[in-house]
């Protein structure tokens, strides 16, 4: 506490540092909104003493009073305060005993005595959502819109005897928009800027400052509680006023009409500006011209021939259907939910049970409304669901349209898929019970937005390397399906909607996309472990995290995406203005490797979809399931048909057609230097299509005697063990100096007797199988070549024993520079050291760079000089300094000499998509 001139001043952590006063409160209320102001009179400082609410409907209790029990608040709940006119004595001196200063009404349907509204030393004030005097009275926000007003607002005034009648203190406004409801106004501004103005009412009254403006009789209105009967809409009347009856009227008690005999009644209307959409008539009693039931909602016509909209429809049953399906009943067909889509509902119901806290158990028959549920628990289900799901955006309509809890969830599918969608994507899957879930795979190709068979209906199996055994039957792509999938993505370019699809609005289908990787990561995950043999940590955080990481990245660049003005030399007496435009390709082939099949057809996707491209993609024949996953989870993200395509299958096939594909731009690969060679060759002899390459490597690690040996130890092994050293960046060769050597490799084989090998769904393995069964042949076959040529097996080199595609970490020392194994890339768990002479730092950089590869390298030291001078010398795309395998998304990645050129990551990835025009004009 601070003092100053004899009075208290509490400091709080607010936008104002210091208040002089603070209050004793009775909060007399109830709802979500008298929560939200109790909430944040006590974060201001003053004492809540005391909470008057109503009692627990149905076992329930109201928000107000769970958040201040929370707090120890004081909670009194009275059915009522009064009995024939008088106070309520045990009433009254439960009131009195808190000895409140001022009571605060944020909303209160009870009625409160006078003595008890006078009591406090400054009197009470409330709430009132009108800008008063107009509209005093109930349903003050529907009438503001059935009436037509231009403005809404609210007010916080003194009480008196009067029925919202007193002083005002304070009023906000705002404008009323012309297709605004009640939830709109209420939740944009009525809501939030109520109770930011109640708390400020509550701080001028502490120091003094409360106005009292006495209400003008004059533009006085007073109107009650709407009723059913007296809402039926009168037909004679403009558009316009038809519109702000129903909006008016939604949710509660509901406008209406009669139709065939039947009471219906309308929700969610809006003006109609354009033109008026083909439909069915349906004729209404009352109206001169018949509705028109359209694909889009029911449009009714007012008596000045202009016309508005409804989208949904209540029947006399009570069944609440979309307009557009009144012919039909809104039958619809009932979805089989997937794993994530179940885990949404398990999320949604557990939030109707927190809702409905009267309620023993959630059934699909469980009614919302019928449960005790108010328009106030609508906001909070809304707001729940966003957040616990994902971002999931519901409309307030979405709860009144279907009530039960079974209903509602079909409604809450169909918005996750996309129910805006021209058709439901069709997905047929493989469906395996792993890892706690049900995985859900698609196998066929992907062309044009539809999964298909391969032309020729060929297939092959995708192997599990865990256990040898097949996961599924995949589409094997042809000749014929690469030209489909071109000619698809061409058009999508050429004539389609993306090609005319502004910057932003495609940044946005890329932040979907990512968002929708992200929710569906386990699977995805569990997807990698099962199909390339990844550990599911791993795979969980790098694989399919970096993924997510990249598509909201590369999303975020694509309104940044500009050229440039140049100066040249005028051609006098004119003047010349000189800019350049950057461009998209066209279309774009993608070939990616098995080692980390999401992420790197992320690395190179998002990038060529950022620059505006369309793109065919084949994931490696040995890991393609991800890649198919990824293509359903584009089309539920809205990307339009032909944008992206997937083809499972050979390199020999489907690659090599790409390559050589005349309508083809653009090829980006990553994969082996041999296939690279071929790649570039097949482009440049087709078309002279851009390439971008990135192959193999022999990254050097050196690793000095002045470094921090734990660390080094630690990252060494992380270099070459990552992934089971299915790493293009791996350290393919270890130079170490020699007065640390032997300790160093000591520790290693310590560090590596302590690792799990196993299976990659237990969270415990550090060590998982290798990709397939012909790269561990070819691993065993290296580690064979390296002890007949004379280097010391230190550890490992064997497969283990056990079903599945696993083997030891492996340690060779005393490798030469001549030796296969200093030459050549394992890309496996092969640590290959070599060690070199005390200080003898440009003869290690002399070895390091004698290799044909430069993809990556890396240096342990403690010496900034040295690791400098080091990291200049080493010829490489990539030098890790003290670290290793740290990549992001914003740093540029690629190699030199035979480890291609071209960047993945970073700004210079789009320019890989890109082609720059240059515009010179006259004037």
């Amino acid at each position: 506490m601070l003092r100053r001139g004899g009075q208290a001043l509490r400091r709080f952590s607010t936008s104002q540092v210091y208040f002089k006063n603070k209050l004793k409160l009775a909060l007399i209320g109830q709802s979500l909104f008298g929560q939200e102001v109790y909430s944040h009179l006590c974060k201001e400082g003053h004492r809540v003493v005391g909470v008057f609410t109503v009692p627990d409907k149905d076992g329930k209790a109201d928000p107000l009073a769970l958040a201040a029990e929370k707090d120890g608040t004081p909670v009194f709940k009275f059915p009522r305060w009064r009995v024939k006119g008088k106070t309520i004595r045990e009433v009254a001196e439960a009131y009195r005993s808190v000895g409140a200063e001022l009571n605060v009404l944020p909303f209160c349907t009870q009625f409160i005595p006078m003595d008890v509204i006078d009591s406090p030393k400054h009197g009470s004030i409330i709430y009132h959502p009108s800008i008063l005097p107009r509209h005093r009275g109930a349903s003050a926000i529907n009438w503001t819109l059935i009436m037509g007003d231009k403005k809404a607002g609210f007010s916080v005034f003194w009480a008196d005897d009067g029925l919202d009648t007193g002083p005002i203190l304070l009023q906000r406004s705002c404008d009323v928009e012309p297709n605004d409801t009640v939830d709109a106004l209420y939740n944009r501004f009525l809501f939030p800027e109520g109770i930011k103005a109640m708390v400020e009412a509550v701080q001028l009254i502490a120091d003094g400052k409360a106005p009292r403006i006495p209400q003008p009789e004059e533009g006085a209105t007073y109107e009650g509680i709407q009723k059913k009967e007296n809402a039926e809409i009168s037909w004679d009347q403009s558009a316009e006023v038809l519109h702000n009856w129903i909006r008016g009227h939604d949710k509660v008690p509901g406008a209406w009409t009669e139709i065939n005999g039947q009471m219906v009644t309308f929700y969610g209307s809006s003006l109609l500006n354009g033109s008026v959409p083909p439909g069915e008539p349906l004729e209404i009693k009352g109206a001169k011209k018949p509705g028109l039931v359209t694909k889009n909602g029911l449009v009714l016509f007012g008596n000045d021939g202009k016309a508005l909209m409804v989208r949904n429809l209540q029947l006399e049953d009570g069944k609440m259907i979309p307009a557009s399906q009144y012919f039909s009943g809104g039958e619809t067909s009932v979805l089989e939910l997937t794993a994530e889509e179940v885990k949404v509902a398990e999320t949604i119901k557990v939030i109707w049970a927190g809702i409905l806290s009267n309620v023993p158990v959630i059934e699909d028959s469980t009614d919302f409304f019928k449960s005790g549920a108010s328009s106030m628990d609508v906001v909070r289900l809304v707001e729940e669901i966003r957040q616990k799901c994902g971002g999931l955006q519901l409309q307030s309509e979405d709860v009144y349209m279907a009530t039960k809890f079974e209903d509602f969830i079909q409604k809450v599918v169909r918005k996750l898929r996309g129910e805006d969608r021209e058709a439901e994507l069709v997905v047929d899957y493989v469906s395996k019970e792993v890892n706690k879930m049900t995985v859900k795979m698609p196998y066929q190709c992907f062309i044009n937005g539809q999964f298909t068979d391969a032309d020729d209906g060929k297939t092959y199996d995708t192997i599990n390397p865990t256990d040898g055994s097949t996961i599924c039957k995949v589409s094997y792509a042809s000749l014929v399906d690469v030209d489909k999938a071109v000619a698809a993505a061409k058009d999508a370019f050429e004539n389609g909607e993306w090609g005319r699809m502004n910057a932003r609005e495609r940044g946005r289908l890329m932040y979907r996309l990512a968002d929708l990787l992200e929710e569906n990561q386990e699977e995805l995950a569990t997807i990698e472990a099962l199909d390339s043999g990844a550990v599911y940590t791993l795979a969980l955080k790098t694989h399919i995290g970096m993924s997510v990481q990249t598509f909201r990245y590369f999303a975020g660049w694509c309104d940044k995406i500009q050229g440039s003005t140049i100066p040249i030399n005028q051609a006098r007496p004119n003047r010349n203005l000189t800019f350049t435009k950057k461009e998209p390709l066209g279309v774009c082939a993608i070939i990616i490797p098995w080692n980390y099949p999401l992420m790197m057809l992320a690395w190179k996707s998002a990038a060529c979809l950022a620059a505006g491209n369309t793109l065919v993609l084949k994931p490696a024949q040995v890991t393609p399931l991800t890649a198919l996953k990824f293509a359903e989870l584009s089309a539920k993200a809205g990307f339009p048909k032909g944008v992206i395509n997937i083809l499972p299958g050979s390199g020999g096939t489907a690659g090599q057609r790409l390559s050589e594909h005349p309508d083809i731009r653009k090829l980006g690969f990553t994969g082996s230097t041999l296939i690279g060679k071929q790649i570039m060759k097949s482009c440049a002899l087709s078309n002279l299509k851009k390439v971008s390459l990135e192959l193999g490597g022999k990254s050097p690690l050196i690793i000095f005697n002045d470094c921090e040996l734990d660390k080094a130890v630690r990252m060494g092994m992380g270099a070459v063990f990552f992934n089971k050293g299915e790493n293009c960046i791996a350290a393919g060769r270890l130079f170490v100096e020699e007065s640390i050597h032997d300790e160093f490799v000591t520790r290693v084989v310590e560090e590596i007797k302590k690792m799990k090998i196993g299976d990659p769904l237990d969270r415990s393995t550090d060590h998982g199988p290798q990709n397939h069964k012909a790269h561990l042949e070819k691993l065993l076959q290296y580690c064979e070549t390296g002890v007949k040529e004379g280097a010391t097996l230190v550890y490992g080199g064997r497969q283990v024993p056990r079903p599945g595609f696993f083997m030891e970490p492996t340690v060779f020392t005393d490798v030469e520079d001549h030796m296969y194994l200093a030459k050549e890339e394992s890309f496996g768990p092969i640590m290959v050291i070599s060690k070199f002479h005390n200080g003898d730092i440009d003869g290690v950089l002399q070895r390091a760079n004698n290799t044909e590869y430069g993809l990556a390298s890396g240096v342990f030291t403690r010496d900034i000089n040295k690791a400098m001078y080091v990291s200049e010398k080493l010829d490489a795309g990539t030098v890790f300094i003290n670290t290793y395998n740290k990549t992001d998304v914003a740093a540029p990645f690629g190699g030199v000499k035979q480890s291609g050129f071209g960047k993945d990551l970073g700004e210079e990835a789009l320019n890989e998509y890109l082609k720059t025009k240059t515009v010179t004009l006259e004037y």
